[in-house]
């Protein structure tokens, strides 16, 4: 990255390899701004075609799903349940990805009459994939065939005892795969090493759609009849943060757009608990809206609540259980609220001597809320951050959260002979381990961080896709920019910097305790000026005043979007970070 300076935050430009491929697709775009032309070289994009695969690619591009490893046994064993009346039990995960899951693939064989019953693991008392337990439940109902979805990969006990008990296993994973894979009918994963499917971002209830395409090709149906599934894609797609490039953007845009058209009544029902419009849903709304409300189920309860939700087809059920989840998401924030008040507290009191890690603890913490505060503090205090409680059995069980450049996996591997188990990537870990072990723990990730980290990590990196001059967002400009959407993981929404601003008029700190900055800005004499919003800056009102005051040039990191207030539309920049400019 190139430095620009450090402040609040290190702003860093992303680099160009060739600034003349930035001049080439601006010009094949008929002068698309070069702001806009920098983004998406940023992006990949390099050509027209690519440029008009990125903003106009639709279904017809999704990849052929039977180049997914073991997607024709896969497809042949679902065809082999439909055409023999077998049981089949759906196994989903207890999050977003896997209730959307366990709904999609339910619904898409109860539509081809097979007995379709579904099993969603409780947290407290079965625990995160698949277990002996839940396979009981297959026995139990006397299915012959378990489809395992946002799970499995790893579960080759599991596996091998599902054999045992005469069933047959079909496991649609996303996550990493270990040494060896589970002994099953099939195992897709686009993620196993020996899987030549063109994207490996897809999410789980992405898996679990190529397999529903598949089936349907193998039934002699068409591909297109699995796209009444793509809500839930969507859904799922975005709460699981996976990359927002290839299919991913793909599905994510047309199951948008299903929703906006034809939503299924449990999202209705959700949706308007949420008070957001589907008809103007984007990923953001799911992430902060949508998605929450389906994980405070399996956090509080019992997720199985939420694929009731998503599989009812009675708009009075699909009422009740919107009620009922949104009292558990209610209780889930007031866990989640109280729970972020210690912690915060408990940070700020660690920060006083600049650790590398925060590593707290609290008996009474609920297990179903402390990954998102580890989230939380994480991104405040802008450190690696593990929460934990104390579990039924006293044992300390917990999640562990990161920030960019930093494996939070591969530290607590260092540390493994401290734990009991652990498990995850480099962004989020779960982990369990003895009581004592607490303050070693904290003294060995502290060392280990200490000698592998860059101290730079350590501060907060804007990058910026490209310098902009405020003249140049206009009404094309921003028609071009409206299509870079949807935003995610490898797309995020694009992040400007503009030069040579003057604060008009007075800055205000605004919202509950001051937490936000308002300004307005523009660029040179006679320009029209631009209302800022900055959320979370309040704490800058000072720099903004001084900088008004003393009408000194200001430098604004930024994104640009709508706002609508009293029924009228107009643009305004989402600051990132303001800061005096340097000469």
């Amino acid at each position: 990255m190139e430095p620009v300076t450090q402040t609040r935050s290190r702003w860093t430009l992303r680099p160009i390899d060739d600034d003349a491929v930035v001049q080439q697709l601006g010009a094949e775009l008929n002068g698309l701004p070069e702001p806009l032309a920098r983004s998406l070289v940023l992006r990949g994009i390099h050509t027209f075609d690519s440029a008009e695969q990125y903003f106009r690619g639709g279904l017809e591009r999704l990849h052929d799903p039977f180049l997914m490893k073991d997607m024709e046994k896969a497809a042949e064993r679902l065809v082999q349940a439909v055409e023999t009346g077998e049981s089949v039990l759906v196994y989903g995960d207890y999050d977003v990805d896997g209730t959307t899951s366990a709904a999609l693939i339910t619904l898409f064989l109860r539509s081809l009459e097979v007995d379709a019953t579904y099993f969603i693991p409780n947290r407290f008392v079965h625990g995160y994939g698949l277990s002996k337990a839940g396979i009981d439940v297959a026995v139990e109902q006397d299915a012959s065939l378990i489809v395992a979805l946002d799970c499995g990969i790893t579960a080759i006990e599991e596996a091998t005892y599902a054999r045992e008990q005469g069933l047959d296993l079909v496991i649609c994973d996303h996550h990493t795969a270990g040494e060896s894979l589970p002994d099953a009918v099939a195992v897709l994963d686009p993620k196993r090493p020996d899987c030549a499917y063109p994207f490996d971002g897809l999410s789980g209830c992405g898996v679990g759609f190529k397999l529903v395409q598949a089936t349907l090709e193998k039934l002699g149906l068409p591909r297109e009849d699995a796209w009444q599934y793509l809500d839930l894609v969507a859904v799922s797609t975005a709460s699981d943060i996976v990359p927002m490039h290839d299919e991913n953007r793909v599905l994510m845009r047309a199951g948008l757009a299903q929703m906006c058209t034809s939503p299924r009544i449990g999202l209705v029902a959700l949706a308007e608990r949420a008070k957001i419009e589907l008809d103007a849903c984007t990923s953001s709304k799911i992430v902060f809206s949508l998605g929450p409300r389906i994980n405070a189920a399996g956090r509080l309860a019992d997720a199985s609540l939420a694929v009731d939700l998503l599989t009812t087809d009675d708009p009075q059920e699909a009422s009740r259980l919107a009620d009922e989840i949104e009292a558990l998401n209610m209780e889930r924030r007031e866990l989640d609220m109280s729970t972020r008040d210690q912690a915060m507290l408990m940070a700020g009191e660690t920060m006083s001597g600049d650790p590398m890690v925060l590593v707290l603890h609290n008996s009474d913490w609920h297990p179903g809320v402390i990954g998102i505060t580890a989230s939380r503090i994480a991104e405040h205090f802008h450190r690696p951050a593990v929460l934990l409680t104390t579990d039924a059995n006293g044992e300390a069980k917990g999640s562990a959260r990161s920030i960019k450049g930093l494996s939070i996996y591969n530290a607590l591997a260092s540390c493994s002979d401290l734990l009991t188990r652990f498990g995850g990537h480099d962004f989020a870990a779960g982990l369990a381990l003895p009581l004592e072990n607490i303050p070693l723990l904290r003294d060995r990730l502290e060392s280990v961080l200490a000698e592998t980290t860059d101290p730079d990590l350590l501060t907060p990196e804007i990058e910026l896709d490209a310098e902009l001059d405020l003249s140049a967002i206009d009404s094309r400009f921003w028609r071009v920019l409206e299509q870079f959407g949807p935003y995610g993981p490898d797309n995020p929404r694009p992040t400007f910097w503009a030069r040579d601003l003057k604060i008009v008029g007075q800055p205000s700190a605004v919202g509950a305790d001051n937490r936000h900055l308002k300004v307005q800005v523009a660029q040179r004499k006679g320009s029209p000026a631009y209302s800022v919003i900055g959320f979370g800056l309040g704490d800058q009102i000072k720099i903004a005043d001084r900088l008004a005051r003393n009408q000194h040039p200001a430098e604004l990191a930024f994104t640009v979007e709508e706002n609508t207030w009293n029924g009228r539309t107009t643009l305004q920049l989402r600051a990132r970070d303001i800061r005096p400019e340097s000469h």
